[in-house]
Parts: C-alpha cells; structure tokens; sequence
C-alpha cells in the first residue's frame, strides 16, 4: 500500500511538472512574493549550468541556484525559513515541522518551502508526506533541482527503480554535468540492466 501511495504521488509530481514545463517553457512559477530580478537570475543560472564543463562548475550554479531558492522576498518567510534551516541542521524535526507547516501556510506558492518540508517529513519517516510535499514543490517550480533529486531518492529507497530512473533523467536534462545526478542514474541503469538479466 506504501509503495502504491508513493507510486501515485511520484507520477502526480512528474505529471505536473510536465504540464508545467510544456505550459511555462521550462520557466520557474514565480512565488507571489518573489522579486522578478530572481526569477531572470534563476533563468541565467539555469542557462549556465546547462552548458557547464565540468562537475565543479555545475556544483558551483547549482549552489548558487539553492541561494537564491532560499529567498522568498518576504522578510518574514526568509527569517522562518532560517529558523527551520537551524532546527533542520540540528535534527530536531518535530520543531522543523512546525516552522514549516507555518512557513508553507505564509507562503504557498514558494517551491522551496515545500521541498524543506518534504524533506524534513521524510527525515521525520513520513515518505508519503514527503512525496505529497515534492509533488507541489515541483508543481510550483519544474525545475527544482533539489526536489527532484529528493523524489528520486525516495522512490530509490522504495525500491521504484524505473521511476527514480525516470526523475534523475528529468534532473540530468537541467544538470548534465552535475556528478551525484548522473552517478545516482547510472546506478540506477546498470541496477535495472542486472533485473533485465
């Protein structure tokens, strides 16, 4: 049954992310608060790291892309996503929880929000939470790096090879050159490729 609502719950978010990208061209949905100078950035960032050489340049946009993911244009927002960050760093999630159950509340339409969230739930041992929280992270922003390396590790733990296989694809075409996405497919393939056998 775990694994059925997991299933379900990954196709939802790959589904609407793909209804997502072919609607926005692969363009973010902006929060409501966020600035549109972050949003042109992000699209620059996304640019670069489509053509980056190598792994040390790909892992350099992307943590530049997860700063600018941290910024919601709320000082509020921003102050509790800090709080949750803290209390995340420290493993206390129950008190993560509740920071961002608040935050997701001030600020629905911030993509990040939810992927702390889903991440702090799977922490927490609630995958299929997690997974319900990816699919609106993604719903909101297609192109969410880190919730699509997120989904694709939980449906790999779940042992839903094909379908993490299918998400790290997802996340290579945004990132080609960005190491743990292409070693997490590669397993994944050679994995499936033994199955076959």
């Amino acid at each position: 049954m775990r694994l059925t609502l997991l299933a379900c719950a990954a196709l939802v978010a790959l589904a609407g992310a793909a209804r997502a990208e072919n609607a926005l061209s692969l363009s973010p949905s902006p929060s409501a608060s966020a600035p549109a100078a972050a949003n042109a950035a992000l699209d620059d960032l996304f640019a670069r790291l489509a053509v980056a050489e190598d792994d040390d340049e790909a892992a350099g946009v992307i943590a530049a892309i997860d700063r600018l993911h941290l910024q919601s244009g709320s000082d509020t927002g921003d102050l509790l996503m800090a709080r949750a960050v803290a209390t995340m760093d420290a493993r206390d999630y129950p008190v993560a929880l509740a920071v961002l159950d608040a935050l997701v509340g001030l600020e629905p339409g911030w993509a990040e929000a939810w992927s702390r969230r889903a991440m702090a739930r799977y922490l927490s041992g609630d995958s299929p939470g997690a997974m319900a929280d990816l699919a609106q992270a993604l719903a909101r922003d297609p192109r969410h790096l880190q919730a699509l390396v997120e989904t694709a590790t939980i449906l790999e733990d779940e042992g839903l090879k094909q379908q993490a296989l299918d998400v790290y694809r997802r996340a290579l075409a945004l990132a080609p050159r960005w190491r743990p996405v292409a070693d997490g497919a590669a397993k994944l393939k050679a994995d499936l490729a033994g199955q076959a056998l």
